[in-house]
């Protein structure tokens, strides 16, 4: 009886776990679906090179090797480690134990061996980015910009991580000691000696059948529990970048990064201007210049804000931020994230989104961040997962100048000589030689 209640629990259980999960992530999708349509689908084959070069094969990161291969470890064993979740939900599902390790057979041993290193692996390489954090305290992982929950987000996720993998030895450990003592169901399945756990066995030797039972559940049911409220807590964190940096290296842009996104409307002006001939007599207005909220933002710089690890590569990189300028090319990344958040939860409690009285210009990213920003694109060069925070910065220049005319003095004197002279300087097209004749 108690066989089937602990199944009909654990069914329960996952079932909403992964209901969850879903529900959240169809969330996101909206959240980013909001924003402005643009279409990102040319050259799938070079597309396809990025996902694997810069999301499986994390390209960048490898400019610091030592950095690059703990983080490798973490990723590989988050990927690999939890295929064996399909067995534990499985058993758990159908009441049996160690399902998978008859049909496999050798190989069944030969993939728990690899789990079990990796599992070793991440906890080394959690215990250490912990020290480069709480320790060391990097530079880039004490800035301002993570004052608050982004600080203690990074540290309960490595904490969570250690724990899930000890969890794991833990269990495989007891089951060992059960399996050579042929106790029960645990004798059925046999699946010879693992290599971490086999060693770590002995110490559960002197312990009691019951006792080993009551450790190997507790850490099976706190595992697959752990991982279950994992995934849940992933799409609130700044991991959320663990699903998103395929996508987005997929979506990346191809241009050259010091390429420009101009308007049409803004390069005809200027073809107008130099040749009215050709201006149409009832060009419509453009619908804005530049963004001033999320919704004039392309849903893809949106999913550059979601796919965001937070790192604060690009903000080491960025000179505005070395010189003590109010600009944090991660800060404005995450504030995008913060205001297409504030604007989901909007929509999903009116039925449509209702003016709060904000926008992302202005409540969420100031004036003073985006003049500091001399677009040098060393924040986009230095993002492991190639996001563009100065995409952002220009569009919010751009609705700031265009439709605000809020620029400073100097700027607006430029712009005015560049309108009325088609030249930065104050002379008029008539006079720009009569320095030469001068010189006679």
């Amino acid at each position: 009886m108690m066989h089937i209640v602990s199944q009909i629990v654990f069914t329960i259980a996952a079932a909403a776990g992964i209901g969850l999960f879903a529900k959240r992530i169809a969330d996101i999708r909206k959240n980013i679906l909001a924003a402005r349509n643009a279409n990102y689908s040319d050259q799938p084959s070079l597309r396809w090179k990025n996902v694997l070069l810069l999301a499986f094969g994390q390209k960048k990161m490898f400019r610091n090797p030592l950095v690059a291969v703990l983080h490798f470890f973490v990723y590989a064993g988050f990927i690999i480690i939890n295929i064996e979740v399909l067995e534990i939900l499985l058993d758990g599902i159908l009441g049996t134990h160690r399902l998978l390790a008859p049909v496999l057979g050798g190989l069944y041993s030969f993939l728990i061996n690899a789990f079990e290193i990796l599992a070793v692996l991440v906890i080394v390489s959690c215990a250490v980015f912990l020290i480069r954090r709480n320790i060391i305290k990097l530079k880039r992982f004490i800035s301002k910009d993570l004052d608050g929950w982004p600080r203690s987000d990074a540290n309960y996720i490595l904490i969570t991580e250690i724990i899930l993998m000890f969890l794991f030895l833990t269990m495989n450990a007891t089951d060992l000691v059960l399996q050579s003592r042929g106790y029960g169901s645990y004798g059925e399945n046999l699946t010879g000696r693992f290599l971490i756990s086999g060693a770590l066995s002995p110490l559960y030797a002197s312990l009691n059948e019951s006792t080993l039972v009551a450790i190997e559940r507790s850490c099976w049911w706190l595992h697959i529990l752990g991982i279950l409220a994992f995934m849940n807590y992933l799409p609130y964190s700044k991991h959320l970048h663990i699903l998103l940096a395929f996508p987005n290296a997929y979506y990346a842009r191809l241009s050259p990064k010091g390429t420009m996104n101009n308007m049409p409307e803004v390069q005809n002006e200027v073809l107008y201007a130099m040749q009215p001939e050709l201006a149409p007599a009832d060009a419509p207005p453009p619908a804005r210049f530049g963004a001033k909220d999320v919704f004039d933002l392309t849903w893809r710089n949106l999913l550059d804000a979601y796919s965001c690890t937070e790192c604060g590569r690009c903000s080491a990189a960025c000179p505005a931020t070395t010189t003590g300028k109010a600009l944090s090319p991660r800060k404005i990344m995450m504030d995008t994230r913060d205001r297409a958040e504030d604007i989901g939860r909007n929509t999903r409690k009116n039925g449509s989104f209702k003016d709060d009285g904000k926008t992302l210009l202005h409540d969420y990213i100031t004036v003073e961040e985006l003049r500091a920003c001399t677009t040098c694109n060393a924040c986009v060069e230095e993002c492991p997962v190639s996001i563009s925070p100065l995409e952002i910065i220009l569009e919010l220049r751009r609705s700031l100048i265009m439709e605000e005319s809020n620029a400073p003095q100097e700027w607006n004197a430029m712009f005015s000589n560049i309108e009325n002279n088609f030249a930065p300087w104050q002379f008029s097209p008539d006079e720009r030689d009569k320095w030469a004749g001068e010189m006679e």
